[in-house]
């Protein structure tokens, strides 16, 4: 019985249509971040007075082994600063608050240092960039 399901299956599988609306040869980097507000929303301003949102999440990260002595070391969390510059996404976070649990979603581009760059400047850390579908 299981090896005529699997037959007859396999013959519609070449039938159908895949899933993905991209190139096969493309390749994904998603992130996903699931955690709290650190603060509310801010709308800001570009040079080019293109308005954004900019808002910052704190995920919460493993906690780690307890050590020889049984004791659990706290647990840590990491800040993510976020810029938005979609008007639909914009309008929805204007609507959040400090504490707000959110989820985000979206393809990264990771740059890393450039190599001449003070260290306490965005160009000389590593940035990722996160891009969200339309």
């Amino acid at each position: 019985m299981l090896a005529a399901l699997r037959a007859s299956a396999s013959s519609r599988s070449s039938l159908a249509r895949g899933f993905a609306t991209t190139r096969p040869t493309s390749d994904l980097a998603k992130l996903t971040l699931i955690g709290h507000l650190v603060r509310d929303p801010e709308a800001r301003l570009t040079k080019n007075e293109k308005e954004y949102i900019s808002y910052t999440v704190a995920t919460r990260n493993a906690s780690l082994p307890p050590n020889a002595n049984g004791e659990r070391p706290p647990s840590t969390s990491t800040f993510h600063r976020i810029l938005s510059f979609q008007e639909s996404t914009n309008k929805f976070l204007r609507t959040l608050r400090k504490g707000s649990k959110v989820y985000v979603e979206a393809n990264f581009e990771l740059r890393e240092p450039e190599p001449d760059a003070d260290p306490a400047t965005p160009q000389g850390q590593r940035q990722i960039f996160l891009r969200h579908g339309t």
